[in-house]
């Protein structure tokens, strides 16, 4: 399925199930909100992000707790989960999805190495997040990162009754 295609095919899917959509993205910097916004009409459906690049507005507009970044990381299961539900709440969407990671060239570490991402899905009744390992430039990851997110994003759509 094209880039196109996948916007459109989720924005139908929101649609036909009377969903709204909110992302909160940190390494992806707004790409999944621009490529959702890419469609005529998607103001029925798309609330609105929070690009939550620092960890401060993590904690401050999504409310990640201090302990969880702490413990676990920006890039990490807990993090992206908790930005999911944060973001849901935020902008009282039925649907939260966030994308957490290290774009590179620098900042990765040997437990995170760069391309290391983290995505999460959040719902009244279902969370779910999935962790990969993407290679390439900086904006290949960013672009990789986003693209995985909107496709989980339609997996759970084709899913929902």
């Amino acid at each position: 399925m094209s880039d196109d295609l996948l916007e459109v095919r989720l924005g139908e899917l929101l649609g036909q199930r009377g969903l709204t959509l909110a992302v909160a993205e940190s390494c992806t910097g707004g790409l999944v909100g621009h490529r959702i916004t890419n469609v005529a009409g998607s103001s029925t459906y798309f609330v609105g992000g929070v690009i939550s690049y620092a960890n401060e507005a993590k904690m401050n507009l999504l409310g990640v707790r201090g302990e969880t970044l702490v413990n676990f990381g920006a890039v990490s299961r807990e993090t992206v989960l908790e930005m999911a539900r944060g973001v849901r709440r935020a902008l009282n969407a039925d649907v939260g999805l966030a994308v957490s990671g290290i774009a590179g060239p620098g900042g990765g570490t040997p437990d995170k190495p760069v391309g290391t991402v983290w995505i999460g899905l959040c719902t009244p009744d279902k969370e779910q997040a999935w962790s990969y390992r993407l290679q390439g430039e900086r904006i290949q990851i960013k672009q990789q990162a986003a693209e995985r997110a909107l496709h989980h994003l339609a997996e759970y759509l084709d899913g929902a009754s």
